[in-house]
C-alpha cells in the first residue's frame, strides 16, 4: 500500500469516529418513568428508615483491632516510625533538629507562642512591682523569677487544658477555622513577630507592652527611638540576614543538584557565636533574647518527621544540662535577623489579598478582619474575634440566600432560574420557587416574604381583603336575619300574616312600588327571606366565597411548587413557615406542592408532625418536573377547606 493511501484510510477513519462521535452527542436522553411522589417513591424504592447504631454501643466494644487502634491514635508514632526511611530521610532530620534547637536556644518557644505567654507575664508581674526603693530601678532577678513561676504555671495549666480537650476529641473546633481565617491569623502573627524584633535588629531598649494595641504603640516607640540605633548591631543583623538571603537563593537554585538543604540557620549560628565577642565590643551590640517559629525553620532545613524535633529537643537538653553558659554572649541582633528572614513565607501571604479579591470577597472579608483584629486585639483575643465574625458570616450568608423563580429549559425536565437564563420558560399556570440555602430559623420569614414578593401577588393584602369581604357579607346575614325576625314578631303581634310569593323577586316588588303598609310589609319580608335564603345558600356553596364571587383579582397561576432541594435540616421555625404557606396560598385558590426533598429532611419533617390530612406525602415529588406535570394534570378550580384532603 502506498503511504498517500495509508494516510487517506487514516484520515477517512478520523472523520467516520467524529462523525460517530458527532452524531452520539446528538442522541437525545430518554427515561420513561411514572410520575412519581414522595409515598409512590417510597413503595417504589421500599423505603424503610436506617437504625442508627449508638456512639457509647461502639466506646464499650473490646477487640484486638479496637485496642490497637486506640493505641495508635494516642501513639502514632509507632505507625510510622517502623516505616521511617533511614537512607532517604535521616540525614535531613538530623541537619533540621540541629537548626532547630540552635534557633530556640535563647528562650526555647515558638515565636507566636513566646509573645503571647510573654503578654500574661507582663501584665501579671509588670515592672512596676519590683521596683526598688532606693534608686527606683527594676530588680530584674526577683522580676524574671516571678515571670519565670506565672510561665510555669501557665504552662501546667495549658497542659492540663490540652489532655482534657483532646480526651473529649474537641479537636473538631478546626473545622470552623476557614483557610482564609489562618492565612490572616499566621501573616498577623509574623507581621507581630516581625514589630517585635525590631528592637534587637535596632539595638533600642523599649518599654514591655501587653494587651490590646500593644504591638501599635511598640511600633510607634521603634520609630520614636530610630534616631539612638545602635550601627553595630545594625550592621550585624545586615550581614546575617543577606547570608540567609544567599543561602536560601543558593538552596532555590541548587535544589536539583543537592542532597539536602543547606542549613543556613545553623553555619549562622555558629559564625556568629565565634564572631559575637568581636562584634558586640567593637560596636557596643546589646543581644536581646527572643525566639522564632520552630515549624518554619525545620521546613526549610530538610526535616521530614518528627525525628527532627526529637533530634532538637535531645540537643537543646544537653545543651541545658551540660553547655548552657557558652551560648550566654550569642549575638541576638543574629537571631532577629534569622526570624525575619524565616517570616518571608508567612509575609508572602499578603498576595492572597489580590487572589482572594478576584475569587471570592467573602473570604477577602474574612482574611482582612483576622488580621486586623489580631494586629489590634494581639493573638488571643484577635483569633476568638476573627471565629466569631467567621461564624457569625456563616449565619449572615445563609440568611440572605439566593431566591429565584424557575423555569423550564425547552424540551428538557430541567429548571433554572428564568433571570440567569434567557432560555427557560415559566411553565404556565404554575410557579416553581426556590432558595440557595436551607430555610431555618434565621431566614424562615425573609423565605417566605420573598415567596409572596416573587409570585407578582400581594397575598397577604389580597387575603386581608378576602377576609374583610366575607366578613362583612356575614354581618350584613346577620343583620337581615335580625331585621326579619323583628318584622315577623311585629307581624304575630298585629294579627297580621306576611305571605312571600317567591316567584317574586325583590327587584319587582320595588318596581311596582306597592301601596299600603300591608305591601310593604310582603316588600320587607320578601326582602329579607329571599336576602337571607341567598346568604345561607352562599354559605353552604363554595362558589360564594371564591375570589371571582367576590369580586377580587385571581392568580395568574393556579399552582404552586416548592423546589426544596437546597434543604439539609428543617427546624420547628421552618416547619411553621411551610406551613402557613400551604394555608396562605390555599386561601387564594393556589395549591403547593413540594419537590426534591432529601430523605433526611423528608424523616425530620415526619417527626415535626408535619404531615397531616391536609398535606400529605402526596403533596411532595421526587423532583420539580413531577411536580410541574402533576399540577398541570390537577389545575385547582375552587378553594379548599383547611380540613379538607386534596385527592391525588
Amino acid at each position: 500500500m502506498e503511504p498517500s493511501e495509508a494516510s487517506g484510510q487514516r484520515d477517512t477513519q478520523a472523520l467516520l469516529s467524529t462523525t460517530q462521535e458527532m452524531e452520539l452527542r446528538r442522541r437525545d436522553y430518554h427515561v420513561e418513568r411514572p410520575l412519581l411522589n414522595q409515598k409512590q417513591l417510597e413503595e417504589l424504592g421500599r423505603w424503610s428508615s436506617v437504625t442508627g447504631t449508638h456512639q457509647w454501643r461502639t466506646w464499650l466494644q473490646c477487640s484486638h483491632a479496637r485496642a490497637r487502634a486506640l493505641l495508635l491514635q494516642y501513639l502514632p508514632v509507632l505507625a510510622w516510625l517502623p516505616r521511617y526511611p533511614v537512607r532517604d530521610w535521616l540525614l535531613g532530620d538530623l541537619l533540621s533538629g540541629l537548626s532547630v534547637a540552635i534557633m530556640q536556644l535563647p528562650q526555647g518557644t515558638f515565636a507566636v507562642m513566646s509573645v503571647m505567654v510573654g503578654s500574661v507575664t507582663e501584665s501579671l508581674a509588670p515592672d512596676e512591682d519590683f521596683l526598688q526603693d532606693l534608686n527606683s530601678t527594676v530588680n530584674e532577678t526577683a522580676r524574671d523569677a516571678a515571670r519565670v513561676q506565672l510561665a510555669s504555671a501557665l504552662s501546667v495549666l495549658v497542659g492540663l487544658f490540652q489532655v482534657g480537650l483532646g480526651l473529649v476529641h474537641f479537636g473538631f473546633v478546626v473545622t470552623y477555622l476557614s483557610e482564609p481565617l489562618v492565612h490572616g491569623y499566621t501573616t498577623a502573627a509574623s507581621v507581630q513577630v516581625f514589630i517585635s524584633q525590631l528592637k534587637y535588629v535596632f539595638g533600642l531598649q523599649l518599654s514591655s507592652r501587653s494587651g490590646p494595641l500593644s504591638i501599635i504603640y511598640t511600633l510607634l516607640e521603634v520609630c520614636w527611638k530610630l534616631p539612638q540605633s545602635v550601627v553595630g548591631t545594625m550592621v550585624t543583623a545586615l550581614v546575617a540576614g543577606v547570608v540567609l538571603v544567599v543561602v536560601k537563593l543558593l538552596n532555590d537554585k541548587l535544589q536539583q543538584h543537592l542532597p539536602l538543604p543547606i542549613p543556613g540557620e545553623l553555619l549562622t549560628e555558629l559564625v556568629a557565636l565565634g564572631l559575637s565577642n568581636l562584634i558586640g565590643g567593637v560596636f557596643q551590640c546589646f543581644p536581646v533574647s527572643c525566639s522564632m517559629s520552630r515549624s518554619l525553620v525545620q521546613e526549610s532545613t530538610g526535616g521530614n518527621t518528627q525525628v527532627a524535633g526529637a533530634v532538637s529537643s535531645l540537643f537543646i537538653l544537653i545543651i541545658i544540662v551540660k553547655l548552657g553558659e557558652l551560648f550566654q554572649d550569642l549575638p541576638k541582633a543574629v537571631l532577629a535577623a534569622a526570624i525575619i528572614v524565616n517570616l518571608k513565607g508567612m509575609l508572602m501571604q499578603f498576595t492572597d489579598i489580590c487572589s482572594l479579591w478576584k475569587a471570592n470577597r467573602m473570604d477577602l472579608l474574612i482574611w482582612l478582619v483576622t488580621f486586623v483584629a489580631t494586629i489590634l486585639l494581639n493573638l488571643d483575643l484577635g483569633l476568638a474575634a476573627a471565629v466569631a465574625f467567621s461564624l457569625l458570616l456563616v449565619v449572615f450568608r445563609t440568611q440572605l440566600p439566593h431566591y429565584s423563580i424557575l423555569g423550564q429549559v425547552p424540551d428538557t425536565d430541567i429548571y433554572r432560574d428564568v433571570a440567569e437564563y434567557s432560555e427557560a420558560r415559566e411553565v404556565p399556570g404554575v410557579k416553581v420557587f426556590r432558595s440557595s440555602a436551607t430555610v431555618y430559623f434565621a431566614n424562615a420569614e425573609l423565605y417566605s416574604d420573598t415567596l409572596k414578593q416573587k409570585c407578582g401577588i400581594d397575598v397577604d393584602r389580597l387575603i386581608s381583603r378576602k377576609k374583610k369581604l366575607l366578613k362583612k357579607k356575614e354581618l350584613k346575614l346577620k343583620r337581615l336575619l335580625k331585621e326579619e325576625k323583628l318584622q315577623r314578631q311585629a307581624a304575630a303581634s298585629k294579627g297580621t300574616s306576611v305571605s312571600i310569593n317567591a316567584n317574586t323577586s325583590i327587584r319587582d316588588i320595588e318596581s311596582n312600588n306597592m301601596e299600603g303598609s300591608k305591601a310593604k310589609q310582603v316588600s320587607a319580608g320578601k326582602e329579607l327571606e329571599d336576602t337571607a335564603a341567598s346568604g345561607q345558600e352562599d354559605a353552604k356553596a363554595p362558589d360564594g366565597s371564591t375570589l371571582k364571587a367576590l369580586g377580587l383579582p385571581q392568580p395568574d397561576f393556579h399552582s404552586l411548587v416548592l423546589d426544596l432541594g437546597a434543604l439539609s435540616f428543617v427546624d420547628t421555625v421552618c416547619l411553621k413557615s411551610l406551613k402557613n404557606i400551604f394555608r396562605d396560598f390555599r386561601e387564594i385558590e393556589v395549591e403547593v406542592y413540594m419537590a426534591a426533598c432529601h430523605t433526611p429532611v423528608v424523616t425530620q419533617l415526619e417527626a415535626g408532625h408535619f404531615f397531616d390530612a391536609s398535606i400529605t406525602k402526596q403533596h411532595l415529588f421526587a423532583s420539580v418536573h413531577d411536580a410541574v406535570v402533576f399540577a398541570l394534570q390537577h389545575p385547582r378550580s375552587g378553594p379548599v377547606s383547611p380540613v379538607s384532603v386534596t385527592q391525588l
